[in-house]
């Protein structure tokens, strides 16, 4: 049976967070320590560039339009309204 890998932000840092429990257990072998810290760390960067994403439309949405493009989108709504 294939495991099915963590693909939402959400499910990304549940099983980071998984990972972390069984690794502070204390009773976790050397080799089973290597293969989960690995696959936190790559988790973690997955995590980090979807955060950037986010942040980036974020930024995109709350940023001021342009001059031309405020002027365009006055026009175009002006042209909308019915009075």
């Amino acid at each position: 049976m294939t495991t099915r890998l963590p693909q939402t932000f959400e499910e990304k840092l549940a099983r980071i967070d998984a990972i972390v429990k069984e690794l502070e257990g204390g009773t976790v072998e050397l080799q089973r320590a290597t293969e989960l810290f690995k696959e936190g760390k790559v988790l973690a960067r997955q995590c980090e560039a979807l955060l950037r994403t986010a942040q980036e439309h974020i930024d995109e949405a709350a940023a001021e339009p342009k001059a031309g493009a405020a002027a365009a989108a006055d026009s175009e709504l002006r042209d909308e309204l019915p009075f």
